[in-house]
């Protein structure tokens, strides 16, 4: 009698405080990416550390107060991306200095809204005179607010190959069993 009466038993969830909690900051993931560690700011304002790609090598900090968005390390300039221990240090000296009060949750765009803001990005990384390789990772300042998984953007990159091969080229290597994208020059 008395182990029952030290036993722990939860609470019963209430319905509608599982719908609460995913809105919550603390407790939103975007589609499409792995959130690693999260940050407090200086007023409570969460700051994410994410990866969209598949391996989790490379990782973005990304502020849900005020807009600061880090994809890269600016203490190794040979550095393709944030790595782990690098992304920790850059969302730990945001967050010690930030004081931004939480924005909105950004809602997830329908997928006509999501390929326009998918094209809009394309369009906006063409260059005068060279190729520019377009893969996963070219998307990661914009995953919070396009909100899909690598597949999806695969695909879509694909349909605006083939809708506009004047825009965005295909190859497939032989060392890949994945296409990859080109943008082509603007003339």
């Amino acid at each position: 009698m008395a182990l029952r009466l030290f036993t722990r038993h939860p609470a019963p969830e209430r319905p509608e405080a599982a719908s609460e909690a995913t809105a919550r900051p603390e407790t939103w993931t975007p589609e499409g990416v792995t959130v690693v560690q999260r940050y407090a700011n200086q007023v409570g304002t969460l700051i994410l550390l994410f990866s969209a790609d598949d391996n989790r090598y490379y990782h973005v900090v990304a502020c849900l107060g005020c807009h600061y968005m880090e994809t890269t390390d600016l203490d190794n300039a040979y550095s393709g991306g944030l790595e782990l221990k690098a992304a920790a240090r850059v969302a730990n000296a945001h967050a010690a200095t930030c004081r931004a009060l939480p924005r909105p949750i950004p809602t997830r765009p329908d997928d006509d809204t999501a390929r326009d803001q998918l094209r809009r990005c394309v369009l906006n990384g063409q260059r005068r005179s060279q190729d520019v390789r377009i893969g996963v990772s070219f998307f990661d300042r914009n995953r919070l607010t396009l909100q899909r998984t690598n597949e999806w953007i695969i695909n879509e990159l694909q349909r605006l190959a083939d809708a506009h091969p004047e825009l965005v080229r295909t190859e497939h290597p032989s060392y890949s069993r994945r296409a990859e994208y080109y943008l082509r020059p603007s003339n």
